[in-house]
């Protein structure tokens, strides 16, 4: 064992940790004032749920020798029993409770990032179950595939450093998928929606972004070059593609906005994650620029098409995640994580290829999934809160409690439903929506 890298993924285990609080600061200042506890609540239960099931059988599934095609390990591991303090993760210096407290970090945080698209509108309940099934049929798997040294995209040699398919399209796609089958906020397209409160917007951006550093650097298993190449990478997309997304904004709407800053560095964050260990600085800028830009346009495609992505999940963490993970098919270097070589750099179209293969089974089996499984729960339980319930405010129906104290300022306790609303991650709404004063 090697006290410095182990004691380096502790501190990594506990950033991403934070992560997950970081993200429930973003999405609550994002929805309006009546959902905000409920949004808190959403990512705050993948806390408890995700754990659990990570001990009892999720490590197992994901990490724990093949027992099908590289799809999925077996249950050898269940309750995570059978591992000795001292016994070190297969080919690193750091103990397997240590690496299995790093990686349910990451199992954690991907469900609640689809909690964003399915904002306003769900049954607390019904959340709570479809997080325990779906990370029990698409995170654990797809996660094995991806990183588990006999996972069949591992196997194919499928670059994600830290999580670009795993995690990012993965929750991407779900989201959408999800949003499909459960169906538009009351007055989408109709109401303001704009969101309630910014600084804790801008709170959970900082969060995210100093978690993230733990996320991507400490996805190498060890303090070395390639740990500081990870990070100073993320720092450098992640400026970028701020940057990026306030440019077409500016030229959009001819304005810049702090929800605009926030989102772009998001997306600059999720671009990264699968790339920090193949590109360059000046590659990862390139890709910052792109990803901010891209995801600032992607973000409005739910007004065009008529998906109620409420926090835009799909545009910034799918459309992001997508970039991302091709990226290393054009701009690896050949000089960092691995000797794989982009299009640019020499390589053809050989990493390419196996970075659209790994994107491709992840979409189809991810949204294949989700959506099966979020329209049994639709079916049966409900997913959705009824329509009154939802207007009158989902923190008081689901929680018996309100987010501010309207009382104290003379006010009711139960908030309008058209005050501080959302349109998402820095999203126009169209041209014919109302705006209130």
């Amino acid at each position: 064992m090697d006290t410095g890298n182990t004691a380096f993924v502790l501190l990594s285990a506990a950033l991403v940790m934070l992560m997950t609080p970081g993200l429930a600061f973003f999405y609550g200042g994002m929805v309006r004032v009546k959902s905000v506890l409920n949004m808190l609540m959403m990512s705050f239960i993948c806390l408890a749920v995700v754990t659990v099931l990570w001990v009892l059988y999720g490590f197992s599934m994901t990490f724990s020798t093949d027992a099908f095609g590289g799809l999925v390990g077996n249950l050898d591991w269940y309750g995570m029993r059978d591992i000795g303090v001292a016994e070190l993760w297969d080919g690193y210096t750091i103990p397997v409770t240590v690496f299995a407290a790093f990686q349910l970090m990451f199992a954690i945080i991907t469900p609640a990032l689809i909690s964003g698209a399915v904002a306003d509108r769900t049954k607390f309940t019904a959340w709570a179950v479809f997080v325990a099934f779906w990370v029990t049929l698409v995170y654990f798997p797809i996660a094995h595939w991806v990183w588990a040294a006999d996972g069949w995209l591992f196997e194919k040699g499928v670059i994600d450093f830290a999580g670009g398919t795993a995690v990012h399209i993965n929750a991407g796609i779900a989201a959408l998928a999800l949003v499909l089958v459960i169906g538009k906020r009351v007055g989408f397209k109709r109401d303001p929606m704009r969101p309630h409160n910014l600084p804790l917007v801008m709170i959970g951006a900082g969060l995210l972004w100093f978690g993230w550093f733990g996320f991507n650097a400490g996805s190498w298993l060890a303090a070395d070059g390639v740990t500081g190449r990870a990070l100073i990478n993320t720092q450098i997309a992640t400026a970028a593609a701020m940057l990026g997304w306030l440019f077409l904004e500016k030229i959009r709407d001819g304005h810049l906005t702090t929800l605009g800053a926030a989102s772009g560095a998001v997306a600059g964050l999720v671009a990264i994650t699968p790339a920090c260990g193949a590109l360059s600085p000046l590659g990862s800028i390139a890709l910052g620029l792109v990803a901010g830009a891209v995801c600032a346009w992607a973000v409005g495609l739910k007004y065009k098409l008529g998906y109620d992505d409420s926090l835009d999940v799909v545009g910034v963490h799918l459309v992001g995640g997508i970039i991302g993970s091709l990226a290393p098919g054009f701009l690896a270097t050949g000089h960092i994580q691995n000797d794989a070589e982009g299009l640019f750099y020499g390589g053809g179209f050989d990493q390419l290829g196996k970075q659209l293969i790994g994107v491709g089974a992840v979409l189809a089996y991810s949204f294949v999934v989700t959506f099966i499984l979020g329209t049994v729960i639709h079916k049966t339980i409900g997913f959705r809160v009824s329509e009154d319930d939802e207007v009158a405010g989902i923190d008081l129906v689901e929680h018996a409690e309100t987010g501010y104290d309207f009382a104290a300022l003379g006010g009711s306790t139960r908030p309008s439903a058209g005050i501080g609303t959302s349109t998402g991650a820095g999203a126009a709404a169209p041209a014919d929506t109302k705006v209130d004063a």
